[in-house]
């Protein structure tokens, strides 16, 4: 087969669409012609095997670089001998004479958009491919016209590692022989325009950043959670204890990796009692300030704190100390980083190609192209990949709001309408069910949490019901006015009292979680413990209401570091948290109170049994806004309740009645005003009497004391006898 210039040129320069076409064996009559790219050689031998033997026979210089020899007869397994004019040589595998490693069923998958495990043949792995070890590389982009692979293994010379195309699925594949494990790599792709380079949309593991190169890696890690993983399969998370502890991975405790963070870590949910830690996002990132929500690096834990398999350390130690671990996770934009995801292969490819869905225009970010099925496909698997390879419980889906409205953050003549005229965003509502659907089949027990900022209707609705499939919301609703009630003056409250109890007009409308998260404590926004009014005893104080507020409201809990605390100063990435305010014993008893109330929670099934039930909650007092006062029942299963008594004043109020279902001795479980937790030990000495005086339409009755701007939860005793209800009685 005579070769033309042109074509001789473009195998030299690493440019051919189908290397594979024309380098490595093929069949010329009785015998094989071979062909490679050897730059630079003064001479290249192809080595194979004879029946008596090694034989070797001698290739001729074509031109540009590219050698080409006649073989007699079949070509056994071969190599090839290169001696360059140093009179060195080295010997090595030719990459084109491997068949793909990927399938015409990988191929048609992920066409269709349907490969739940695209990280298996897409982006670099290392393995054993016809009897030979190396690493094999796939990567899409369907816009290109040539693509090479430069890393460390080749000088960063692609030339020699040109890939050759697999026909429409747009993918581009090269089986690249010997030991490459730890290598630095990227992508050169040939566009319209030239030479573009790119980091591994599938990478495993990166350089540390800000260098940019993706790396090939494999995991060693073996797995020590079984009892973990079995119990969380036949756990319902929706209906058991969860209390969250976000955290943002670089400035909790600077300076630790992820196998320094397990002993301190783990240490610390100890003394605190959540049962769930939630990590901002550690995919790989390069501008540290975005917290981790610009990802570059999708299948990639960041390199700042280590390798995969200490992040897979840590996650196995948090499981076999009983703590579920969530992540972050954002599939709605990506950065515009010119080495990355944005234009991949010289052309809109994961962002939408119009402008008017393709960009975010509050972050400077692109928007994914939610109905291409490979780039679907490339979220889904994504959200596999973290569940089934780093053991994640669960996934906090950040900005659903930005993925769901056309027009978000968007003027008149700023978006594009969708196929009926509205402003849904028809893909991204079905990418979002489909990613629900899939993990909750894929892997029993985890949770899918919405940051929806907004009323869409059935975020937790399953998709076979038209909702969106989440597990979990957060209440942000929840979070703003009642951050609002907190600030105004304990003086000024009553004319607030709604912005307390609205909440609970929907609290059960959606599976609600319940957030005091890292955007309310940062930007100027000042820390939870500043947004209290008053001096240092009653803005603690308030806080310590709040949080036992928190805890009594029906939903889960998640409440971002330092605020266990009282940390004085707002949140900033750049420094680590106010540890040393710890040595105040004020703030060493909030983080007691908080224990207490995590504690008390996971042993109380009515705090957490009946979240999303309206049966499970119900008021004793919700409009006594004259002394700032809610109280309110909840119910667990077997109906035992438990009694929140909240005062917003800042007054104690002594002899207040009550309506009870139990008549007997009710225990103060939570006293927010303790003394052990900074408090001035106004109470009830531990128990709270309650009469079969009927008040309130209940059979029974108390009067307690309410500390000033403190919560109470009492507990019926096991001695405590229930009443039949009576008709409400007026008072």
């Amino acid at each position: 087969m005579m070769l033309d210039e042109s074509t001789i040129q473009q195998l030299a320069a690493g440019a051919h669409a189908a290397p594979h076409d024309l380098l490595g064996a093929h069949p010329d009559g009785s015998a094989h012609v071979v062909r490679a790219v050897r730059h630079l050689a003064t001479a290249v031998e192809v080595v194979g095997e004879g029946a008596t033997g090694a034989v070797t026979t001698p290739m001729a210089h074509v031109g540009h670089g590219l050698w080409e020899a006649s073989v007699p007869g079949p070509v056994r397994p071969y190599r090839l001998r290169t001696t360059y004019g140093d009179g060195g040589s080295w010997e090595s595998e030719d990459p084109y004479r491997f068949t793909p490693t990927l399938g015409e069923l990988d191929l048609h998958l992920w066409r269709e958009g349907r490969h739940e495990q695209a990280w298996k043949v897409l982006g670099s792995r290392l393995v054993e491919h016809e009897g030979v070890a190396g690493a094999a590389f796939a990567v899409w982009a369907p816009n290109a016209r040539a693509v090479r692979i430069i890393g460390d293994f080749n000088g960063w010379v692609g030339r020699t590692h040109a890939m050759r195309t697999m026909g429409s699925s747009g993918v581009w594949e090269l089986f690249v022989p010997g030991d490459l494990e730890h290598s630095a790599y990227k992508y050169e792709i040939l566009t319209d325009h030239g030479w573009v380079t790119r980091a591994d949309p599938m990478a495993r593991y990166t350089e540390v950043p800000p260098a940019t190169a993706s790396k090939i890696g494999s995991s060693r890690f073996a797995w020590s959670d079984d009892d973990w993983m079995a119990a969380r399969a036949a756990r319902d998370v929706h209906n058991s204890p969860m209390s969250t502890y976000e955290l943002h991975f670089g400035s909790w405790r600077p300076g630790l990796g992820y196998r320094e963070m397990a002993d301190a870590l783990i240490e610390h949910l100890e003394e605190t009692g959540f049962t769930h830690v939630e990590f901002m996002p550690l995919a790989e990132h390069p501008f540290g300030g975005s917290w981790g929500y610009q990802v570059t690096g999708y299948f990639a834990p960041t390199s700042r704190f280590g390798h995969p398999d200490d992040l897979r350390y840590l996650i196995d130690r948090l499981h076999r100390a009983g703590y579920g671990v969530i992540m972050d996770w954002v599939p709605g934009h990506f950065p515009k980083d010119e080495w990355a995801l944005a234009r991949f292969d010289g052309r809109p490819l994961y962002e939408h190609p119009d402008p008017r869905r393709g960009d975010q225009p509050d972050w400077g970010t692109h928007v994914f192209d939610f109905g291409r099925p490979e780039v679907k496909n490339f979220l889904v698997a994504n959200a596999v990949y973290w569940m089934e390879e780093f053991h994640i419980d669960g996934l906090r889906v950040d900005a659903v709001a930005s993925m769901l409205y056309l027009d978000y953050s968007r003027n008149e003549g700023e978006w594009l309408p969708n196929v009926h005229g509205g402003r849904e965003h028809l893909e991204a509502i079905s990418l979002l069910q489909e990613v629900n659907a899939t993990v909750y089949r894929r892997c029993p027990g985890i949770i899918m949490i919405a940051e929806e900022s907004t009323s869409w209707p059935g975020v937790t609705k399953p998709t076979s019901a038209g909702g969106l499939g989440f597990g979990m919301k957060w209440n942000m609703g929840w979070m703003h006015d009642t951050l609002q009630y907190m600030a105004v003056d304990p003086m000024y409250r009553s004319h607030h009292h709604g912005e307390i109890t609205f909440s609970f007009l929907y609290a059960f409308s959606e599976q609600f979680l319940l957030p005091i998260s890292h955007d309310e404590v940062v930007h100027g926004k000042g820390s939870l413990l500043n947004k209290m009014p008053g001096d240092q005893w009653q803005k603690l104080a308030s806080v310590r209401a709040y949080l036992t507020f928190m805890w009594a409201h029906p939903g889960k809990q998640l409440l971002f570091m330092g605020q266990e605390f009282g940390q004085p100063s707002e949140w900033s990435e750049a420094r680590g948290l106010d540890w040393w305010i710890l040595d105040q014993p004020v703030h060493r008893g909030l983080m007691s109170l908080v224990s207490q109330l995590n504690r008390v929670y996971r042993e109380t099934e009515a705090l957490w049994l009946r979240d999303n039930e309206p049966g499970g909650f119900e008021w004793i007092d919700g409009g006594n806004s004259s002394d700032n006062v809610i109280a309110f029942l909840r119910w667990g299963a077997n109906g035992d309740p438990v009694a929140a008594i909240m005062n917003f004043s800042g007054r104690p109020i002594e002899g207040y009645r009550m309506g009870l279902p139990f008549a007997g001795e009710w225990e103060e479980l939570v006293n927010s005003d303790a003394v052990e937790y900074g408090g001035s030990g106004v109470g009830n000495l531990g128990t709270v009497h309650a009469t079969g005086d009927p008040w309130g339409g209940r059979p029974a009755s108390a009067t307690v004391t309410i500390p000033p701007l403190a919560g109470l939860i009492l507990r019926p005793k096991a001695s405590a006898k229930r009443l039949p209800a009576t008709e409400p009685a007026s008072s």
